[in-house]
């Protein structure tokens, strides 16, 4: 996008641009009304609302952007038909909004997106073009395709009417809570973030719009720093749907204007804030999802009013069981220990009892004769996973072993 596009995109009126994108929406979003988190709140100090955005019509909140661009079309852009490339929440929310306004979709997606999501964007009505390994070469062909077809192509964030209908957001979380202090925001290309900010600042100026990145993949905060769009040479995180190489042209102008800070999270702060949406909120959210959560206790002051989008909700079973067990360890909440012993009885119901005594639960044990250090030093080496209720807990029980004599090594 050039210099001049971008200049007169932030010369607009944003406020009655949002609100245009509302009307589209208006008869087409699920509510998501923003709730209390007590845990939260009492985590950290703050009033924390979760704006539960994972419950929104095909699990994220891409569908406010794709249909509100996709209203916007003239009728000889909607009769060509509309193109996007995604392996993920913009897929299915161009395919359904597509589908809502009577438009002719096609999806580009990499061949490793999983069957699933190829699958689900089917089945809102889309023709589902598979092409190349990564991202970028399925963005490439969605670009051949729509030049070859006359498709006009969806930008899943680097377009001024994606990132209004993403705005609407913010319209709905001040009309629930108008005296919000801060609004913590996940960013991935930027969209997001910058129709929230854009949108909150013209109704409260003084309201602070935060953008979260984990610290393995913050392309916007390098950007931002450097006072230019850069592209990031690697990136590594557990929160694929914000794991953006470069922001956008767009994108990156309005985030520059319009957010107070970007903030990171860590790779354990984003699986912690995981397990607890899961465990105390009993709502399934993508690793990317929780991000903004992930980063409120940076934020935590008493009194103060902090609002989080939960962006989305699309995650495999698999990668749930994974990260539930990444974030048990990281809460303290399991522990696997190993032990040297004498091979010789008794020795493992001595480190049994005092497990028991300390309410330690065993999850797992392997007693192998054949992992000792020395095999010729008549000794076993047992290994032990327990479930344990935090920190203190593992402290305890690491420390009752000790104290018996026996050389612990903790493995997690």
């Amino acid at each position: 996008m050039d210099k001049q596009q971008i200049e007169e995109y932030l010369s607009r009126d944003h406020l009655a641009d949002v609100q245009k994108a509302e009307e589209h929406l208006r008869n087409v979003l699920l509510p998501t009304p923003l709730m209390v988190s007590a845990f939260f709140s009492q985590e950290y100090g703050s009033e924390v609302y979760i704006k539960p955005e994972n419950l929104q019509r095909t699990g994220s909140f891409k569908i406010r952007g794709a249909y509100n661009k996709i209203s916007s079309l003239s009728r000889e852009e909607s009769a060509h038909g509309i193109i996007a490339a995604s392996a993920g929440n913009h897929a299915q929310g161009c395919a359904i909004s597509a589908k809502m306004g009577g438009v002719k979709a096609t999806i580009v997606m990499p061949n490793v997106t999983p069957l699933l999501k190829v699958e689900a964007t089917k089945s809102y009505g889309a023709d589902v073009v598979i092409a190349g390994d990564v991202f970028d070469e399925a963005y490439d062909k969605a670009i051949q395709l729509a030049a070859e077809n006359g498709y006009t192509f969806i930008h899943p964030f680097d377009d001024y009417e994606v990132i209004c209908g993403q705005g609407t957001i913010a319209l709905e979380i001040l009309q629930e809570l108008p005296d919000a202090d801060e609004i913590l925001v996940p960013i991935g290309g930027g969209g997001l973030a910058a129709g929230i900010a854009m949108a909150a600042k013209a109704i409260r100026p003084d309201i602070k719009v935060i953008g979260v990145e984990p610290i393995g993949a913050m392309s916007m905060k390098k950007s931002i720093d450097n006072g230019r769009p850069c592209t990031l040479e690697s990136m590594k995180t557990c929160a694929e749907g914000v794991a953006v190489r470069c922001p956008g042209d767009l994108t990156f102008a309005l985030c520059s204007q319009y957010l107070d800070d970007i903030i990171t999270v860590t790779e354990k702060d984003i699986m912690e804030a995981f397990l607890l949406v899961l465990e105390k909120h009993k709502l399934v959210a993508e690793t990317s999802g929780v991000v903004s959560l992930a980063a409120v206790k940076k934020r935590a002051a008493l009194g103060k009013k902090i609002v989080c989008p939960i962006s989305g909700g699309n995650i495999d079973m698999v990668t749930i069981s994974s990260i539930i067990n990444q974030g048990m360890i990281s809460r303290g909440r399991i522990m696997c220990f190993s032990v040297e012993l004498p091979d010789k009885p008794w020795q493992l119901v001595k480190v049994a009892s005092l497990l028991a005594q300390h309410n330690a639960n065993v999850i797992e044990l392997q007693h192998n004769q054949f992992k000792a250090i020395d095999r010729y030093s008549n000794k076993v080496v047992l290994e032990v996973t327990v479930e344990t209720n935090g920190h203190l807990h593992i402290q305890e029980v690491l420390e009752a072993l000790q104290d018996e004599g026996f050389a612990v090594k903790r493995i997690y």
